[in-house]
């Protein structure tokens, strides 16, 4: 394992796959970091989660099953790291409206028809005086959304199972912004998330 909290930029990462082994992109991963309290706190980069954990600052929790390769050996790239000691953080009112946050929030799923989500609505038109919000912005699918239009759930005679509200829990922090890998799920559904999925 590297001694310093330098990373070299001759390092290469790869994945072990049924097909051999293939070279990936380290730069672009992302590692999920937890307080010292296993609460969400954000997401970094694999080169940022590195310097965390070779600096004593957290440790790795979840191994992301892709191996960095350097002048003097390899190591698994995090998934997942812990800090070592608490960070306070702000409390923040809102969870940042997105297209990400909306389709997680909604399961995935058109909540008119149930089938998949392809885009967003809104259930009250903007052109009817409908604000782009919690209570209303919903995921849709492209036929449900295309038979909608601009028209009211009245003039259609819909109905929504479940009214739209904003998400409360510390998970949101990164469904708000981010999208969630598989290996993070269980470390993010106990803070806010039924399912976990983004």
């Amino acid at each position: 394992m590297p001694t310093s909290g330098r990373i070299s930029p001759t390092t290469r990462a790869t994945r072990r796959t049924d097909g051999g082994i293939r070279t990936v992109n380290s730069s672009s991963r992302r590692t999920l970091i937890l307080n010292a309290t296993y609460e969400p706190l954000g997401v970094v980069s694999d080169r940022r989660a590195l310097i965390l954990i070779l600096n004593n600052r957290a440790t790795m929790i979840e191994e992301s099953g892709v191996t960095l390769h350097y002048s003097s050996g390899s190591m698994e790239l995090p998934a997942v790291i812990r800090l070592h000691k608490f960070v306070k953080i702000p409390y923040r009112h809102t969870v940042p409206l997105s297209r990400r946050a909306i389709f997680a929030r909604d399961g995935g799923r058109c909540v008119y028809c149930q089938g998949a989500a392809t885009s967003i609505d809104h259930v009250l038109p903007r052109s009817k005086g409908g604000d782009h919000s919690w209570k209303n912005v919903v995921s849709a699918c492209h036929r449900c959304n295309r038979i909608k239009a601009d028209r009211t759930l009245r003039e259609l005679g819909w109905r929504l199972r479940s009214l739209p509200r904003e998400p409360i829990g510390p998970a949101w922090r990164i469904l708000g912004t981010a999208r969630a890998e598989e290996r993070w799920v269980r470390y993010l559904a106990p803070f806010g998330v039924v399912g976990a999925s983004a």
